[in-house]
């Protein structure tokens, strides 16, 4: 692939819209939990967010049912933390709050991450990143793996009352989302030579994928879902949105994506379309519109 080819390297995620059936029990988990700031609740729509930095939207959807286990959709929403202290402290609130929730860690050598599942079913990672330079990588891929964390460890070592105390001033941002789809191939078919995004991992059943030399902007996996086809409209992912860093970046993406074939709709400020899952992403740029 050439440089017109891929996403420009300082593209980014964006907030994750969620569709859920219980509007104030899923404010109480994200906001209580996972310790995010509710920025805003209007018209049955709740945005949250670490700052002024959306990070999950909640869609009122109580009509709606519930996904199937074994259907494409979101495998996780995964938070990103500036420090160890911040990502301690949310773990030791879901942990002292929805202790239920927590389903596991891992040391992926380029970063520290903490599990969970939300009250409807959707994934959730909390992480922090190490620096760059400490990452490894062979043959233009990322040396990751998964290696056990000892929570109550972690939160000794790292956890302080300070980002206890002052958990809706501290950064925070969406670093990457994780889906569940029908196969691989068609996801890298998809997300990298439509897309624009460039393969840095895969682990049989899972494709990991980045702009700009990140670990991972988005992941693919069929650990639960291989064979799923499109999705009919439920409860659970709504939305990912991805941003890149200008119009001109905008439009090389748009471009690719029509002579690849893919629909687009443009309102002038965010262009959108879906995946082969009917998974729906909207991609913006500043001050585009």
């Amino acid at each position: 692939m050439t440089t017109q080819d891929l996403l420009a390297a300082d593209t980014s995620m964006g907030a994750v819209t969620l569709r859920v059936a219980d509007l104030d029990r899923m404010i109480g988990y994200y906001r209580d939990g996972v310790r995010l700031t509710l920025l805003s609740n209007t018209g049955g729509v709740a945005v949250l967010g670490r700052g002024t930095t959306p990070i999950v939207v909640l869609e009122h959807a109580p009509e709606m049912r519930h996904a199937a286990p074994r259907e494409a959709g979101l495998f996780h929403t995964a938070i990103l933390f500036d420090t160890r202290a911040d990502l301690a402290a949310a773990l030791y609130s879901v942990a002292t709050r929805y202790p239920q929730t927590f389903t596991g860690s891992a040391d992926h050598l380029v970063s520290n991450a903490f599990y969970c599942t939300d009250p409807e079913g959707n994934g959730v990672e909390l992480y922090w990143d190490r620096d760059r330079s400490e990452w490894s990588w062979t043959h233009g891929m990322v040396d990751m793996a998964t290696l056990f964390v000892d929570p109550n460890a972690f939160l000794q070592e790292h956890l302080t009352q300070e980002a206890l105390d002052d958990a809706a001033a501290r950064p925070g941002r969406v670093g990457h989302v994780h889906l569940s789809v029908g196969d691989v191939t068609t996801a890298k078919e998809f997300y990298v030579d439509r897309l624009g995004f460039a393969t840095t991992a895969g682990w049989g059943e899972a494709l990991f994928v980045s702009a700009g030399g990140y670990h991972h902007h988005m992941a693919m996996n069929t650990w639960n879902s291989r064979g799923a086809g499109r999705r009919q409209l439920g409860l659970g992912l709504g939305l990912v949105r991805i941003e890149v860093p200008g119009a001109d970046d905008l439009g090389a993406l748009v471009s690719r994506m029509h002579d690849t074939g893919v629909q687009t709709a443009d309102d002038g400020r965010t262009v959108a379309f879906e995946d082969p899952w009917a998974n729906r992403i909207e991609v913006t740029a500043p001050g585009r519109g």
